[in-house]
């Protein structure tokens, strides 16, 4: 059966594209050619804006309950979870994310977000009422902010889509989604479950474009937020366009976290973490702690056994179940890695990996590297890779490695190892970074995910990223 795809989402119809513009899309892990799909340009993003201002201005939609919003919400889980299996198998293809970890954070986690948000419908307020210091009180009202373009990345297509689309329809917004031109397949499903939950025409739209049509999209007059995840440079060109327009947006962007094994660390607990916490996605996951601080009591011991651990990954095809790390998501990206790979070979010593792995003619893999005596200045441990590399850094005591884990231009993510969880704890809070983790890492539903500094603004998850999706209006009773 052909993958190609001719129409684009928009109103809750198969639209034509108005022009003949396509993407070709790839198995990353053969390099083959898969599908062809629709490129959008400037005026297919017109339709879709105008799709999602109609649904926005003139349906019931943005006047329904929470709660009656969280009932299509609901439906739109189960949708998504019929087609689970399909969403990660498209992801896998395409990313070259490994199926298994496809089919939990791919598959299962964009259903948990729309669960988690319809969950919150009761305690989402329109309206409360305040004491007033200059009158009888003040009303304090709340109401969906409008249109949002959201700017979906390659790494994790659907996950970071539902992070937009959840709180977004919670509070009663309507969405333009502009998928990653190398990850487009997946979203069709995603359309596709819209369609048989009965989510109202509008609400979502989806048009996957190149960079300069993404850009027409952020500044588009119908818009009135951004939400956007994806490198600093974009990010920081995103908030310099909202800026100039007064346009709210939020931000996640990129990061080079620190994993700080402090000095009773226990290995038998750090080293299977390994690739959830620090090659998640064959490193391809902005919130990787891919810089490893080691004290140096036992710097050789550690060193030994991350390179022996990391050399043990089993490097193969995205879709095989026994895969630990894919291949990078394209031969440019591949290419990239590499040229950090490069690099690192003239600034540190390479103890596991640094090639192309054997059998692997085809398709775009990369080793998964480990690099040790690596100087906390050096390129390859200030630079965000997104691949399967490994920076391991020497530190003195406790205090040098939280100056160390600080001294980067991000503050995304990263982890604390300690037999002590009190001790690791008072570590992770002198951590400047949006969030951290005690003995492993994984983003809750419940909690706010988001960077600080070049790591990007704004929160997604928890309940704080109701607010970004909603304006608030006083008004003051006097009398």
């Amino acid at each position: 059966m052909s993958l190609d795809r001719s129409s684009f989402f928009i109103g809750n119809e198969w639209v034509r594209p108005a022009t003949d513009r396509s993407f070709k899309i790839h198995n990353a892990s053969t390099g083959e050619h898969v599908a062809t799909v629709p490129e959008g340009s400037e005026a297919d993003i017109d339709a879709a804006v105008a799709a999602a201002r109609r649904a926005f201005d003139h349906s019931p939609w943005p006047k329904l309950a929470p709660s009656e919003r969280a009932e299509v919400m609901l439906r739109f889980m189960a949708a998504l979870v019929e087609r689970g299996s399909a969403i990660a198998a498209a992801v896998s293809l395409q990313n070259g994310m490994p199926v298994t970890l496809a089919n939990m954070l791919e598959a299962q986690f964009p259903a948990g977000v729309l669960q988690y948000y319809a969950s919150l419908a009761e305690s989402l307020s329109s309206s409360e009422t305040r004491p007033s210091q200059m009158g009888q009180q003040t009303l304090v009202d709340r109401a969906p902010i409008g249109v949002v373009a959201a700017v979906v990345p390659w790494n994790f297509p659907v996950t970071l889509a539902f992070s937009k689309i959840a709180p977004a329809m919670l509070t009663g917004c309507t969405l333009v989604i502009k998928p990653s031109p190398g990850t487009v397949l997946d979203s069709y499903l995603v359309a596709e479950a819209a369609l048989a939950a009965g989510v109202p025409a509008g609400v979502i739209n989806i048009v996957a474009a190149d960079r300069e049509v993404g850009a027409y999209l952020v500044a588009h007059p119908g818009v009135d937020k951004v939400a956007f995840t994806g490198s600093t440079g974009a990010g920081r060109a995103i908030a310099a366009q909202c800026g100039q327009l007064l346009r709210p947006v939020t931000l996640e962007l990129g990061g080079k976290s620190a994993a700080l094994l402090l000095d009773d660390v226990d290995l038998a607990a750090f080293l299977p973490a390994i690739p959830m916490v620090s090659m998640l996605n064959n490193g391809q996951a902005c919130y990787n702690g891919t810089r490893l601080l080691v004290p140096a009591a036992r710097y050789d011991e550690i060193v030994g056994a991350v390179a022996e651990t990391v050399g043990s990954l089993t490097v193969g095809d995205a879709l095989d179940p026994a895969t630990h790390v894919g291949p990078m998501a394209s031969a440019t990206h591949r290419d990239r890695v590499e040229t950090y790979i490069a690099k690192g070979r003239g600034e540190a010593r390479l103890v596991a990996g640094g090639g192309r792995p054997k059998g692997h003619n085809s398709g775009w893999f990369v080793e998964p590297t480990v690099f040790a005596d690596v100087d906390e200045n050096a390129v390859i441990a200030q630079e965000e890779i997104f691949g399967p590399v490994l920076s391991i850094i020497r530190y003195a005591d406790e205090a040098d490695a939280v100056r160390i884990a600080n001294a980067s231009q991000f503050g995304l993510g990263g982890s604390v190892w300690s037999q002590d969880q009190a001790r690791g704890i008072a570590v992770a809070r002198q951590v400047e970074s949006g969030t951290v983790g005690v003995n492993g890492y994984m983003p809750s539903l419940g909690s706010p995910f988001g960077g600080i500094k070049a790591s990007g603004m704004g929160s997604e998850f928890g309940p704080e990223a109701l607010a970004s999706y909603q304006r608030t209006k006083s008004i003051y009773v006097m009398g």
